[in-house]
Parts: structure tokens; C-alpha cells; sequence
């Protein structure tokens, strides 16, 4: 790519792309934009984009790097099927997987899973203190992702608030964090971050400008940690008022916003 190179991270559900629930879709039907299936499971589709959307996107793999940047497991990735370039490189599990050409990199994950060891409380540990505390009535799945961190799919208008708030604080002290968006609640080691496998992907590619986008707790560090980021009207940072010094907050909600975002992108990449 001739010319400074650009590097674009961005988090994937309820950000780039979004569930049937998550859309948003609140002006007249009419109105309503044409959307895109880019994620089927078990031959239903699952999540969507607007149709100009996955047209920026297309576009913006030939301005950047495009780095997709997900919690979600190298598994639940796979699933997906994003418009334009394939991308050469991939964050999964919240960073402690970083794809090349689709392959795991076995090297970062050794240093991110030493890390680990010798920075937080196990796993097991984290695991079996909420299999005693969690309620039946409003659990209905517990998920090991990838040997790195734990979710919990919940109802959530069941969901105790003041649990969440006890676990966050039960976790806060053993080097966890706590993060909650929409039905799911996770329970993520604290050094294993987005942003450092952001930074590592800007090293190998020599990118001298990067870019980043996210809507929930998670991302922070991600968003914290780029040139320029952007998050949109809804999720946990909309709700918690989150800012930073480069980090602009769009009132866009739901798909819209993902279309908003990528424009974004393209014109930052392209003002380089």
C-alpha cells in the first residue's frame, strides 16, 4: 500500500454488525434501510448489516488494514462472512487469538496465555465461583470460551443488579473485569485486551495511523489505545458516558450506527 498505512480495529457485534434484536430499526417501515445477512448458524441467519454498509466496508479494505476485533471465539468468528478482502489478520477472544490468513499465531497466544498465569486469578476459580452463585431462574447458558474467560447467557430482565455489581467487585480483586451486553455477562481477565493485539498487528504491518470502533466495556482499551475511535449511541459505553481524548461519541443507534462508523473510517483513512 503506497503511502503511510492505516489500521482499522473494529469490534464486530453491535458495531459493525447486529442480531435481529440489536437492529434498531425505529423509522417508518418504509424507511427502513436494505440489510445484508453476514452471519448464518444452524441455517438460520443471525446477524446483518445495512446493504451501504457492507459497501463501505468493501471499499475501506482497499483504504486499510481492516482488522476485525472480537470477544467472540475463534469458532463463533468463523460463522461470519464480512463483504470486500479477506482479512489478513483477526482478533479473537478478546485478544488472546490473533488470526493470520485465518491461523492462529501460536506464538502471541503463548505470551498472552503467560501473561495471564502469572497476572490473575485461574480460570477454574472464576468459573466455579459462579456456578455457586448464579440462579437458575434467570441463567440459561455458562460458556468456557477458549480456555481464556467465562460468559453467561442470561435473561436479562431477571438479572439481579446487585449481583452484577457484587461479582464485578469479587472480580475487580482477583486481576477480572465484568462486562455485560445484552444477554450475555462476561467475566474477562483483565491483561487480555483488544488493544494489545491491536498494537501488535500496527507493529507487523508498520501502520503509522490507527483507527478503532466499540460499543461496549470491552472495547475501552481499544479505543483508549487508537489514533482516532469511535463509539455509537447505544451499549455499555453510550451508557456510562464514556469519553477520551480521541474518541468520538456518534448518536447513532443500532444498524445505522455501523454505517455511520465505517464512514467514518473511510474518510479518516482516506484524509491521511
Amino acid at each position: 500500500m503506497p503511502g503511510p498505512r492505516v489500521l482499522v480495529a473494529s469490534d464486530l457485534d453491535r458495531t459493525l454488525i447486529y442480531s435481529s434484536a440489536a437492529l434498531a430499526l425505529t423509522m417508518p417501515d418504509a424507511r427502513a434501510p436494505r440489510l445484508l445477512t453476514v452471519e448464518v448458524h444452524e441455517s438460520r441467519p443471525l446477524s446483518y448489516m445495512t446493504e451501504t454498509a457492507s459497501q463501505l466496508l468493501a471499499e475501506l479494505g482497499d483504504a486499510a488494514v481492516f482488522v476485525p476485533t472480537t470477544t467472540r471465539t475463534r469458532k463463533q468468528y468463523q460463522r461470519i462472512s464480512l463483504p470486500g478482502p479477506e482479512p489478513k489478520y483477526a482478533i479473537c477472544a478478546n485478544g488472546g487469538h490473533l488470526l493470520v490468513d485465518g491461523v492462529t499465531d501460536d506464538a502471541w497466544h503463548e505470551r498472552v496465555t503467560a501473561r495471564l498465569a502469572e497476572e490473575c486469578a485461574p480460570l477454574a476459580e472464576v468459573r466455579d465461583h459462579l456456578e455457586a452463585t448464579t440462579d437458575p431462574a434467570w441463567l440459561r447458558k455458562h460458556r468456557v470460551a477458549e480456555d481464556l474467560f467465562v460468559y453467561l447467557v442470561v435473561e436479562r430482565e431477571l438479572l439481579p443488579d446487585q449481583w452484577v455489581k457484587d461479582l464485578a467487585v469479587w472480580a475487580e480483586n482477583r486481576g477480572w473485569t465484568v462486562s455485560v451486553q445484552g444477554r450475555k455477562l462476561y467475566a474477562v481477565p483483565k491483561p487480555l485486551t483488544k488493544s494489545a493485539a491491536m498494537r501488535e498487528v500496527a507493529r507487523r504491518t508498520g501502520a503509522e495511523l490507527t483507527l478503532a470502533a466499540g460499543d461496549s466495556l470491552l472495547d475501552a482499551d481499544l479505543l483508549l489505545a487508537a489514533d482516532r475511535a469511535w463509539r455509537p449511541g447505544h451499549g455499555e459505553l453510550a451508557d456510562e458516558g464514556f469519553v477520551g481524548p480521541a474518541v468520538s461519541a456518534l448518536p447513532e443507534r443500532g444498524v445505522v450506527a455501523g454505517e455511520r462508523i465505517l464512514r467514518e473510517f473511510l474518510r479518516a483513512a482516506r484524509e491521511r
